[in-house]
């Protein structure tokens, strides 16, 4: 189930509001500029499904975030449980930093924990199967995947390069839970 905890950024263990509704976590992060919505597929989802077969069991909800967003590419990304590297991929994303463009996600299936930092705030997401947050270029955030991470995400861009980080320099991100 998705999930949203909002903490003080100098306040990481104690969190000002923890909610598993929907309404309630597209609201609060409409407000500061994040969109989060919740997408259901034309189609059941397998496991032995092609990239092309999850960008049609999704495709109108696509076509819509493309053309409001300018999105140039749109790709679907597997990380299977188990995974030799999954310590160094967590690594990647697990420290503070921002993007020139946007980073929109959708979780076809698994999850992964979004910490965005806004002014004095830290908001936690937990997407799950279903659930697309996008999240402005040069918003302060990073990523958690957990320790053994299994998800399928489809991911939008603006640009051909696809995702390229900027750090802040902070080290925030290591004050906060993690997914596990």
């Amino acid at each position: 189930m998705s999930h949203l905890q909002v903490f003080l950024d100098k306040q990481p263990d104690t969190a000002q509001l923890s909610t598993a509704d929907a309404t309630l976590i597209q609201q609060h992060l409409e407000a500061v500029g994040v969109s989060f919505e919740q997408w259901q597929a034309s189609q059941a989802i397998v496991d032995d499904m092609s990239e092309a077969d999850i960008k049609q069991a999704y495709q109108q909800d696509i076509t819509r975030v493309q053309a409001g967003g300018g999105y140039q590419t749109v790709d679907v990304i597997s990380l299977a449980k188990g995974n030799p590297n999954a310590a160094q991929l967590r690594e990647k994303f697990l420290f503070e930093h921002t993007h020139s463009e946007d980073e929109v996600r959708f979780f076809v299936k698994g999850q992964g924990l979004f910490c965005l930092h806004i002014a004095d705030k830290v908001y936690q997401v937990l997407c799950q199967q279903g659930d697309l947050i996008s999240v402005p270029a040069n918003t302060a955030h990073w990523f958690d995947m957990g320790s053994d991470p299994e998800f399928t995400a489809i991911r939008f861009f603006n640009n051909e390069a696809g995702w390229v980080a900027q750090s802040t320099e902070s080290d925030i991100a290591k004050h906060f839970p993690t997914l596990d």
